[in-house]
């Protein structure tokens, strides 16, 4: 995922991970490469009839054709964290006063603690990559200008297709790799706002002062 590649080499992750900086919600890394990274909807095609799948597939088509550019398609599969939700259902049932209505959150909680003993509670999410390489040394303003017409071709392709894409901003880059490298951690301690922003923050400057140099 945008140049990651891991290491059996004890080095820092920031090394590993090659982000010169974030900023405009786009990712800058070595040798003038560039990403914009677009979350998007899923779309069941097993449910459409085959006429439908067959418009699908065309319609796919097309846009990959009119794309012009590599894309890189990312699933990421995690796993739900469901201690928060059965905290607040607690908190609901410790206030619900109608025993007909607590009998049934009762039933309910005891419902999702049987079946997360047994199953893991999976989300599935899903991006789109979209890269841009600049030949030589370029202006930050040409990269995200170029990388915008992209994003806004594949934003109406997946519309053509029934489904929805929006560019992640700065932050939410930031706490898609935080995730990646560090997923207990993310899942005990989630990245807060401002936490988020400092680092948000120093990758800025970071980018600024590497495009001077």
């Amino acid at each position: 995922m945008f140049a990651l590649v891991k290491s059996k080499n004890k080095v820092s992750s920031r090394a590993q991970i090659a982000i010169k900086g974030v900023k405009d919600s786009i990712l800058i890394l070595p040798h003038n490469q560039y990403r914009a990274v677009l979350e998007v909807s899923s779309l069941n095609f097993e449910l459409k009839s085959e006429d439908e799948q067959d418009i699908i597939i065309d319609t796919y088509e097309s846009f990959l054709n009119s794309v012009g550019s590599s894309l890189q398609i990312l699933i990421r599969t995690r796993e739900i964290d469901m201690d928060k939700y059965l905290e607040d259902l607690g908190g609901r049932l410790e206030d619900e006063a109608e025993p007909i209505y607590r009998q049934q959150l009762l039933n309910y909680d005891e419902f999702i603690r049987s079946l997360i003993q047994s199953n893991k509670i999976l989300t599935r999410r899903f991006y789109i990559v979209v890269s841009f390489v600049a030949i030589g040394k370029v202006d930050f303003a040409i990269a995200k200008e170029q990388l915008g017409q992209t994003v806004d071709i594949v934003t109406k392709g997946m519309m053509r297709l029934g489904m929805h894409a929006r560019q992640l901003s700065s932050l939410e880059v930031l706490d898609l790799f935080y995730s990646f490298y560090n997923p207990s951690q993310a899942k005990l301690q989630p990245l807060t706002d401002r936490a988020m922003q400092m680092i948000h923050t120093a990758l800025v400057k970071k980018g600024a002062k590497n495009e001077k140099s």
